[in-house]
């Protein structure tokens, strides 16, 4: 893998001035970009430290307390849109992704990659990563969309049936687009590491099947105690 200095790092940060610019003069102000730049080169320094930690660590209890963490967090992120009745909502959302995530990761963990008991970390927490990461954004899609229905007048199983759809819109249009478009995050850096294509393929596969079938599961539960509790 071609190792980056933190010099020519930073050259990959400069399209965000212009994004920033363009944002200043069309809105009015890009102190939300300059705010989520910060915390994204932060988070993401942070975290490479404590994978450092991780990685070393053999406990699947620490490993499963990390998965823990990363549902609790993604459900509160997943309600950032959610007016009312937040703490209700952030229950479902807990719900929804830990429920619908959780069947999804235990069955990649222990049925596809066959860890056992062992769960090591560098398997368990980038997978945990994937498939949170892509439940929290479905569910705060598909909440934005849902309230935005029923404030127009839809009907309950009117606002579930368009806010379910609008939820999968991005996954389905990652399958679609795989192989012809795009070289997903997960293949590209296996391919960059030096793995085989073919080896780096499989994965792919793997991630995306597993972050539709998350993704799918997560906003089902979601709409089922939005439509239950409407």
């Amino acid at each position: 893998m071609i190792e980056i200095p933190l010099a020519r790092l930073a050259l990959a940060l400069l399209p965000l001035v212009a994004v920033g610019w363009l944002m200043w003069r069309w809105s009015g102000g890009c102190g939300e970009l300059l705010l989520a730049t910060g915390r994204m080169i932060a988070q993401l320094l942070l975290v490479g430290y404590v994978l450092v930690v991780l990685f070393q660590v053999e406990s699947p209890w620490v490993h499963l307390g990390v998965v823990g963490f990363m549902i609790a967090v993604s459900s509160w992120i997943a309600i950032r849109t959610v007016k009312e009745n937040r703490a209700r909502t952030y229950f479902d959302a807990l719900l929804a992704i830990g429920g619908g995530g959780g069947v999804v990761f235990l069955f990649v963990i222990f049925g596809v990659l066959d860890l056992g008991p062992r769960l090591e970390a560098r398997y368990v927490i980038p997978m945990a990563g994937m498939i949170f990461s892509n439940c929290m954004t479905a569910v705060t899609l598909c909440a934005e969309r849902f309230d935005s229905e029923r404030a127009n007048g839809r009907e309950l199983l009117q606002a579930r049936n368009i806010s379910w759809n609008a939820a999968l819109i991005p996954q389905i249009n990652s399958f679609l687009a795989v192989g012809l478009v795009s070289l997903p995050g997960m293949m590209t850096g296996q391919i960059l590491a030096g793995a085989s294509p073919l080896d780096a393929v499989r994965y792919q596969i793997l991630v995306m099947a597993m972050i539709l079938g998350s993704v799918g599961l997560s906003v089902a539960v979601f709409l089922i105690r939005r439509v239950e509790k409407s």
